[in-house]
C-alpha cells in the first residue's frame, strides 16, 4: 500500500494532522498502535490554547468543543496564603483558552476520520521505520497479524516519546535534551464540582497543587508527591485533606474543596525533553515524539497542535506548488515555538513546586517571584501571553 503521508501515532497530534490534511486534499494513512477504546479513554491533558480551538473549527472538529468547552479568562494564583487572579484578555490581546478534555477532542477527530477520511488502523504496531533518506521512505508494522509494508513520500511520527519514528534520526545526527523534575504529580479525576470557575495553582510550603476540571461535575485535581509514590498510598480523605491544606487561604481559612468520590487515580513523572532536528529526510516528527514539557504550563497538546498545523500548511504548500521550502524548513520553524514553550513550562514549575531540600531562600525567591507577578501589569502579561499561546510560527526569513 502506498500513501502520501503516512502517519505514526492516533493521539490528538495525529489524527489532526490527517483532518487538516484531508480538508487540503491530500492523502493520508493513519497507524495507532493502541485499540480505539484504550485510545479515546487515554487521560491527559485539558487545556486549548485559542490556535488550538482555531483549527479545530476549521476543520470541522468544533461542534462539541463549542457546546461543551469551558471558555476561561484567567488562572487564579496562590502563594504565601494569598490569592492574586490573572486575566488574560486584558494581558494577552483578548486571548483566552478553553478547558476541553483531550479524550472529547481525540473522540471528535476520531469521528471524522472514521466517517470522512482517509484509512485509520488502530491495533497497528509499528516496528521500524526504512529509508528516511530516500523519496519512498516505508513503514513496517503488524496489523490483524500480519505484517505490512506501507511505502510513502513522507512519513510523520506522532508516536510519543516511547515510539519508533524518533530512531528513523540517526543517532549520531540527532541531539537530545532533557531534565528529569525531582517530583511528581498525583492526579484524580473526582465527580465532584470544580473548586472554582478557574483553575488555580498553589505554591505551598507543602508542596504545589493545581486545582482544574474536566466539566460542570467533574474535578481534576493534582498534587506535588515525591517520585516512584504509590497512589494506592494516597486514600480519598488523605487526597482531599492535603489539597485543602495546600489551597488553604488566611483571609478565608474555613474554605474547602467540594468533595465527592475519586474515579481516577494516577501519578505523572516530570520532564522536559527535545530532541533535535525534528526531520531527517522525509520523516518528521511532531508532538511528544521530538519534545515533552512538564504539564504545569498546559503546553503539551498545543505544542503538538501546533507542530501538525505548521506541517499541514507546508504539505499544503507542496501538493499545490510543488516546492518543498517549506516542508525543509520545519524542524527549524517548530523549534523556536518549541524552546519558547519549554522555558515557559520550566518557570512555571520551578516557580511553584517545591524541591527536595530546597531551603529558604529558595522559597523566597518563589515568593518574590509571584509577587511580582501579582504587581506589575508587565510580568503578568508575561505570564498571559505564554499561558494563551504565543503566534504560530512561521518560516525563518531567508
Amino acid at each position: 500500500m502506498h500513501t502520501t503521508v503516512g502517519i505514526i501515532g492516533g493521539g490528538p497530534a495525529g489524527l489532526l494532522l490527517a483532518r487538516l490534511l484531508h480538508t487540503a486534499g491530500i492523502d493520508s494513512v493513519l497507524l495507532e498502535r493502541r485499540d480505539r477504546r484504550y485510545v479515546e479513554q487515554r487521560q491527559r491533558a485539558g487545556i486549548l490554547e485559542q490556535a488550538t480551538v482555531d483549527a479545530l473549527r476549521a476543520c470541522g472538529a468544533g461542534a462539541r468543543l463549542d457546546a461543551e468547552g469551558m471558555v476561561h479568562d484567567g488562572i487564579e494564583l496562590r502563594f504565601d496564603r494569598r490569592a492574586h487572579r490573572v486575566d488574560f484578555p486584558s494581558l494577552a490581546d483578548g486571548r483566552r483558552v478553553t478547558v476541553y478534555a483531550q479524550t472529547e477532542v481525540v473522540k471528535d477527530l476520531i469521528a471524522l476520520q472514521l466517517a470522512e477520511g482517509g484509512p485509520l488502523l488502530f491495533e497497528a504496531d509499528v516496528h521500524a521505520v526504512e529509508g528516511a533518506d530516500t523519496d519512498r521512505p516505508l513503514i513496517r508494522y503488524t496489523h490483524e497479524g500480519e505484517e505490512q509494508t506501507l511505502t510513502c513520500d513522507y512519513v510523520v511520527g506522532c508516536d510519543g516519546f516511547h515510539g519508533v519514528a524518533r530512531n528513523a534520526v540517526p543517532e549520531h545526527l540527532r541531539t537530545t535534551y532533557e531534565r528529569v523534575y525531582p517530583y511528581s504529580w498525583l492526579g484524580i479525576l473526582a465527580d465532584a464540582p470544580p473548586a472554582a470557575d478557574e483553575l488555580i495553582y498553589a505554591h505551598s510550603d507543602r508542596g504545589f497543587a493545581l486545582a482544574s476540571m474536566r466539566s460542570p461535575s467533574v474535578s481534576r485535581h493534582y498534587l506535588q508527591v515525591p517520585n516512584g509514590t504509590d497512589p494506592a498510598d494516597w486514600p480519598d480523605d488523605r487526597i482531599w485533606d492535603e489539597l485543602d491544606a495546600r489551597f488553604a487561604l488566611d483571609a478565608d481559612p474555613s474554605r474547602r474543596l467540594k468533595r465527592g468520590p475519586v474515579t481516577a487515580k494516577s501519578v505523572l513523572p516530570m520532564r522536559s525533553h527535545v530532541t533535535e532536528p525534528m526531520a531527517y529526510g522525509r520523516v518528521l516528527l511532531a508532538g511528544d515524539a521530538a519534545h515533552i514539557v512538564p504539564p504545569t504550563g498546559a503546553k503539551g497538546l498545543n505544542l503538538a497542535a501546533a507542530d501538525v498545523i505548521v506541517l499541514a500548511r507546508a504539505f499544503a504548500d507542496w501538493g499545490t506548488t510543488g516546492a518543498t521550502d517549506l516542508l525543509d524548513a520545519y524542524s527549524d520553524t517548530c523549534l523556536r515555538r518549541v524552546w519558547r514553550a519549554e522555558h515557559f513550562s520550566y518557570f512555571m514549575t520551578t516557580t511553584l513546586h517545591t524541591a527536595p531540600g530546597q531551603s529558604p531562600f529558595e522559597t523566597r525567591l518563589q515568593i518574590s517571584q509571584l509577587d511580582r507577578i501579582a504587581a506589575s501589569r508587565h510580568a503578568a502579561a508575561e505570564l498571559a501571553e505564554n499561558y494563551t499561546g504565543l503566534p504560530l510560527p512561521t518560516a525563518p526569513a531567508v
